[in-house]
Protein backbone atom coordinates (compact mmCIF):
# COMPACT_ATOMS: atom_id res chain seq x y z
CA UNK A 1 0.00 0.00 0.00
CA UNK A 2 3.15 1.95 -0.08
CA UNK A 3 1.65 4.02 -3.45
CA UNK A 4 -1.95 5.08 -1.85
CA UNK A 5 -0.53 5.34 1.80
CA UNK A 6 1.24 8.57 1.08
CA UNK A 7 0.47 9.80 4.68
CA UNK A 8 0.45 7.90 7.50
CA UNK A 9 -3.39 7.62 8.43
CA UNK A 10 -3.94 8.58 11.95
CA UNK A 11 -7.74 9.12 11.51
CA UNK A 12 -9.20 5.90 10.50
CA UNK A 13 -13.30 6.11 9.67
CA UNK A 14 -15.34 5.58 12.86
CA UNK A 15 -18.00 5.08 11.41
CA UNK A 16 -17.07 3.29 8.11
CA UNK A 17 -19.53 3.06 5.12
CA UNK A 18 -18.48 1.39 2.12
CA UNK A 19 -19.80 3.13 -1.03
CA UNK A 20 -18.09 1.28 -3.94
CA UNK A 21 -16.01 -1.57 -5.38
CA UNK A 22 -12.99 -0.96 -7.45
CA UNK A 23 -13.03 -3.88 -10.12
CA UNK A 24 -9.95 -4.68 -12.73
CA UNK A 25 -7.37 -2.60 -14.11
CA UNK A 26 -8.23 -0.79 -17.07
CA UNK A 27 -5.58 -0.43 -19.87
CA UNK A 28 -1.70 0.20 -18.82
CA UNK A 29 -1.59 3.18 -17.31
CA UNK A 30 -2.93 2.16 -13.43
CA UNK A 31 -6.64 3.01 -14.26
CA UNK A 32 -9.10 1.22 -12.74
CA UNK A 33 -12.79 0.80 -12.98
CA UNK A 34 -15.33 1.25 -10.15
CA UNK A 35 -18.24 -0.16 -9.16
CA UNK A 36 -20.69 2.60 -7.50
CA UNK A 37 -23.14 1.52 -4.99
CA UNK A 38 -25.10 5.48 -4.76
CA UNK A 39 -28.06 6.18 -6.42
CA UNK A 40 -26.48 8.20 -8.77
CA UNK A 41 -23.32 6.47 -9.36
CA UNK A 42 -21.31 9.94 -9.90
CA UNK A 43 -22.09 11.06 -6.58
CA UNK A 44 -19.63 9.32 -5.15
CA UNK A 45 -17.22 11.82 -6.68
CA UNK A 46 -18.78 14.45 -3.90
CA UNK A 47 -17.61 12.02 -0.76
CA UNK A 48 -14.17 12.69 -0.33
CA UNK A 49 -11.96 11.31 1.50
CA UNK A 50 -11.69 7.87 -0.10
CA UNK A 51 -10.43 5.07 2.36
CA UNK A 52 -9.32 1.66 1.25
CA UNK A 53 -8.79 -1.38 3.54
CA UNK A 54 -6.26 -3.81 2.51
CA UNK A 55 -4.40 -6.47 4.76
CA UNK A 56 -5.39 -4.65 8.19
CA UNK A 57 -3.57 -1.40 6.92
CA UNK A 58 -5.77 1.55 6.02
CA UNK A 59 -4.84 4.20 3.14
CA UNK A 60 -5.78 7.38 1.30
CA UNK A 61 -7.50 7.19 -1.92
CA UNK A 62 -6.46 10.63 -4.03
CA UNK A 63 -8.75 11.11 -7.27
CA UNK A 64 -6.91 12.40 -10.29
CA UNK A 65 -9.16 12.08 -12.67
CA UNK A 66 -12.53 9.63 -13.47
CA UNK A 67 -14.16 9.16 -16.78
CA UNK A 68 -17.51 7.11 -18.58
CA UNK A 69 -15.95 4.60 -20.40
CA UNK A 70 -18.68 2.63 -22.01
CA UNK A 71 -21.46 2.81 -19.48
CA UNK A 72 -19.07 1.97 -16.58
CA UNK A 73 -16.82 4.43 -15.06
CA UNK A 74 -12.81 4.12 -14.94
CA UNK A 75 -10.61 6.24 -12.73
CA UNK A 76 -7.16 7.07 -12.19
CA UNK A 77 -5.64 7.65 -8.51
CA UNK A 78 -2.55 9.43 -7.29
CA UNK A 79 0.50 7.10 -7.39
CA UNK A 80 -0.80 4.65 -9.35
CA UNK A 81 0.72 4.65 -12.76
CA UNK A 82 0.98 1.23 -14.04
CA UNK A 83 -1.23 -1.68 -14.63
CA UNK A 84 0.50 -3.85 -12.72
CA UNK A 85 0.31 -1.47 -9.42
CA UNK A 86 -3.27 -1.07 -9.76
CA UNK A 87 -3.84 -4.83 -9.74
CA UNK A 88 -1.90 -5.24 -6.98
CA UNK A 89 -2.94 -2.17 -4.85
CA UNK A 90 -6.59 -1.59 -5.80
CA UNK A 91 -7.79 -4.82 -7.80
CA UNK A 92 -11.36 -5.01 -5.72
CA UNK A 93 -10.88 -3.34 -3.03
CA UNK A 94 -13.91 -1.87 -0.88
CA UNK A 95 -13.96 2.25 -1.50
CA UNK A 96 -14.71 3.72 2.43
CA UNK A 97 -16.02 7.00 3.72
CA UNK A 98 -17.05 8.11 6.90
CA UNK A 99 -20.52 7.99 7.22
CA UNK A 100 -21.28 11.33 8.72
CA UNK A 101 -20.96 12.48 5.62
CA UNK A 102 -23.99 12.18 3.83
CA UNK A 103 -26.36 14.21 3.68
CA UNK A 104 -29.31 14.13 6.34
CA UNK A 105 -32.64 13.07 4.72
CA UNK A 106 -36.25 14.35 5.15
CA UNK A 107 -38.94 12.28 7.45
CA UNK A 108 -39.99 9.34 5.92
CA UNK A 109 -36.36 8.78 3.94
CA UNK A 110 -33.63 6.48 4.82
CA UNK A 111 -30.36 5.18 4.00
CA UNK A 112 -30.29 1.40 3.42
CA UNK A 113 -26.79 0.72 5.77
CA UNK A 114 -29.83 2.24 8.37
CA UNK A 115 -32.28 -0.58 7.67
CA UNK A 116 -30.06 -3.20 7.57
CA UNK A 117 -30.15 -5.61 10.48
CA UNK A 118 -33.43 -4.03 11.51
CA UNK A 119 -36.03 -6.62 12.78
CA UNK A 120 -38.96 -6.85 10.86
CA UNK A 121 -42.80 -7.69 12.88
CA UNK A 122 -45.65 -8.26 11.15
CA UNK A 123 -49.11 -6.32 12.38
CA UNK A 124 -49.89 -9.36 14.59
CA UNK A 125 -46.56 -9.10 16.29
CA UNK A 126 -45.31 -11.75 14.90
CA UNK A 127 -41.31 -11.63 14.05
CA UNK A 128 -40.38 -12.35 10.56
CA UNK A 129 -36.97 -11.57 10.39
CA UNK A 130 -33.84 -9.15 10.30
CA UNK A 131 -33.19 -7.11 7.19
CA UNK A 132 -29.98 -8.41 5.42
CA UNK A 133 -30.19 -6.71 2.43
CA UNK A 134 -32.19 -4.64 0.28
CA UNK A 135 -32.42 -5.11 -3.30
CA UNK A 136 -33.25 -1.89 -6.28
CA UNK A 137 -36.15 -3.48 -8.65
CA UNK A 138 -37.14 -0.16 -10.38
CA UNK A 139 -40.40 -0.02 -9.77
CA UNK A 140 -39.91 -0.10 -5.73
CA UNK A 141 -37.01 -1.65 -3.16
CA UNK A 142 -37.37 -4.41 -1.82
CA UNK A 143 -36.18 -6.07 1.90
CA UNK A 144 -34.59 -9.17 1.53
CA UNK A 145 -35.60 -10.70 5.70
CA UNK A 146 -33.35 -13.12 6.76
CA UNK A 147 -35.74 -15.73 8.27
CA UNK A 148 -35.53 -16.90 12.07
CA UNK A 149 -36.66 -20.35 11.36
CA UNK A 150 -34.77 -23.17 9.59
CA UNK A 151 -36.60 -25.56 6.69
CA UNK A 152 -34.86 -28.48 5.61
CA UNK A 153 -31.18 -27.25 7.12
CA UNK A 154 -31.57 -24.20 4.71
CA UNK A 155 -31.91 -20.57 5.69
CA UNK A 156 -34.70 -19.05 3.98
CA UNK A 157 -35.43 -15.68 3.09
CA UNK A 158 -38.58 -13.34 2.82
CA UNK A 159 -38.75 -10.48 0.69
CA UNK A 160 -40.59 -8.05 1.53
CA UNK A 161 -41.59 -5.05 -0.90
CA UNK A 162 -40.61 -1.37 0.44
CA UNK A 163 -43.72 0.52 -0.07
CA UNK A 164 -44.18 3.31 2.40
CA UNK A 165 -47.68 3.14 4.10
CA UNK A 166 -48.56 0.20 2.13
CA UNK A 167 -46.62 -2.56 3.47
CA UNK A 168 -44.13 -0.73 5.59
CA UNK A 169 -46.07 0.86 8.22
CA UNK A 170 -43.33 1.60 10.89
CA UNK A 171 -39.74 2.31 11.10
CA UNK A 172 -38.35 2.76 14.38
CA UNK A 173 -34.52 3.17 13.85
CA UNK A 174 -33.49 3.56 17.40
CA UNK A 175 -35.53 0.54 18.75
CA UNK A 176 -34.28 -1.41 14.53
CA UNK A 177 -37.95 -2.37 14.31
CA UNK A 178 -39.68 -1.84 10.76
CA UNK A 179 -43.32 -2.82 11.18
CA UNK A 180 -45.11 -4.05 8.14
CA UNK A 181 -48.48 -5.11 6.72
CA UNK A 182 -47.23 -8.92 5.77
CA UNK A 183 -48.50 -12.18 6.39
CA UNK A 184 -46.32 -14.95 7.73
CA UNK A 185 -47.02 -17.37 5.13
CA UNK A 186 -45.81 -15.11 2.52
Amino acid sequence: MTNINKKLIKNIPSNPLIIAITGSAYGVHGWIRVFPFTENPISIFDYQPWFVKKTHQWGILILEKWQYHHQNIIMKVEGINDRNTAIEQLNYCQIIIEANQLPKLKEGEYYWKDLIGCQVINLNNNILGKVNSIMATGSNDVLVIKVNEKKKQKQTERLIPFLYQKVIKEINLPNRTIYVDWEIEF
